[in-house]
């Protein structure tokens, strides 16, 4: 594998940062080359908080370029559509989404509408082929009793389908590394997400 490019959106609190960090780390572990860049200026007043985790054999920038994301995992509808651009239909991009609506304040202080969970899937068609919606947040809270850990239950999904080329060993050690506190219950939920039906 030359380079596998993923791009992580969310809005502040959402855990978009610690998923970037266990993607990454889970990498390295397995050999591979890493780069990533974040850009979380806005992510501790619930602003948007895009992640690139970029890996392979040797990488030279952290940046992913337009249409050129493997995988787009985002944790907000609204911020999947934010970040459409780095997908592609010729570069076959997948897109994971949570349910979980958070409407940000520009759309309520200006009066504009948030569009529909329909409406978004049918934008993000253009930018993918694939694009999964999941409520991530209500099954990881019937659960757990919170919904924090919905990143690591899409990150379940994706390695369980197989969408992200790295061992489900080298998550769980990276996941235990950089939250040993919460490992056990994050293992649960990575684990929930690796059997989603769907």
């Amino acid at each position: 594998m030359k380079e596998f490019n993923i791009v992580l959106t969310g809005v502040g609190g959402q855990g978009v940062l610690t998923l970037g960090i266990i993607i990454a780390e889970a990498a390295l572990k397995q050999g591979f080359d890493v780069r990533t860049t974040e850009l979380h200026g806005l992510a501790q007043r619930g602003g948007s908080i895009p992640i690139h985790v970029r890996f392979g054999k040797k990488m030279y920038t952290p940046l992913v370029l337009e249409g050129e994301a493997d995988v787009i995992i985002a944790l907000e509808p609204l911020e999947a559509l934010r970040s459409c651009y780095y997908g592609s239909k010729n570069h076959k991009t997948k897109i994971i989404i949570d349910n979980d609506i958070i409407v940000p304040l520009s759309v309520s202080v200006l009066g504009e509408t948030y569009p529909s969970i329909e409406e978004i899937k049918s934008n993000l068609k253009d930018f993918s082929e694939s694009v999964t919606i999941l409520n991530a947040s209500e099954i990881v809270k019937k659960e757990t009793g919170s919904e924090i850990a919905a990143n690591i239950y899409l990150l379940g999904y994706a390695i369980g389908k197989k969408l992200i080329p790295l061992k489900e060993k080298c998550i769980l050690e990276s996941m235990q590394e950089i939250a040993p506190k919460y490992f056990e219950a994050n293992k649960k939920v990575f684990e929930l997400g690796i059997k989603h039906k769907k």
